[in-house]
């Protein structure tokens, strides 16, 4: 038994699911969230709470048990509370504007590089050196952060480059061996 996916999900207040076949609907306070599961798992819905259950004991099934839990809760957490996902700039002349809605960068190429957000997506820059990636969908979230960070990702030697917050960059010794 999948221990992750045998964990209830509180559903808080204010937070509406509504079940039909396989697309699961999630609605609160940030916006609305829904996604399509495989038939191989089943939705209870009581008293506040979501279980999610298997409908047989195949591999398939017990694969997807744990996951459709996770990102169930996800959704939940979402729009209830949105998730925030920061991003650290670290170079000399190197920084971060918005310029509407959307983020223009300055990383040391000969022109400024303009990420447009997709739906569901909004930026902020409380610094120069700092990007806040703010949405209800994690996986969004998530991966607009790792685009922004594929623009520039942080280089070994001296640590330049956009980094998530708190990541911690390896550094390698130059030439003399230092």
């Amino acid at each position: 038994m999948s221990r992750i996916g045998k964990m209830p999900i509180a559903v808080p207040g204010g937070v509406e699911v509504n079940v039909e076949g396989t697309t699961l609907r999630v609605k609160g306070s940030k916006g609305e969230l829904s996604r399509t599961f495989s038939d191989r798992v089943a939705f209870e819905l009581t008293d506040g709470t979501l279980t999610v259950r298997r409908v047989d004991d195949s591999r398939e099934a017990r694969a997807l048990h744990g996951l459709t839990r996770a990102l169930v809760a996800n959704m939940v957490t979402g729009v209830s509370e949105g998730y925030t996902k920061g991003l650290e700039i670290v170079g000399v002349g190197y920084r971060a504007a918005m310029k509407g809605s959307a983020l223009e960068l300055q990383l040391g190429f000969s022109h400024p590089v303009v990420v447009e957000p997709p739906a569901g997506i909004t930026f902020e820059v409380p610094e120069p050196t700092k990007i806040n990636v703010i949405g209800i969908d994690k996986e969004l979230v998530g991966q607009v952060a790792a685009d922004i960070r594929k623009i520039r990702p942080p280089e070994p030697y001296k640590g330049k480059g956009i980094r998530y917050a708190g990541e911690v960059v390896r550094r390698k010794a130059g030439k003399a061996g230092k």
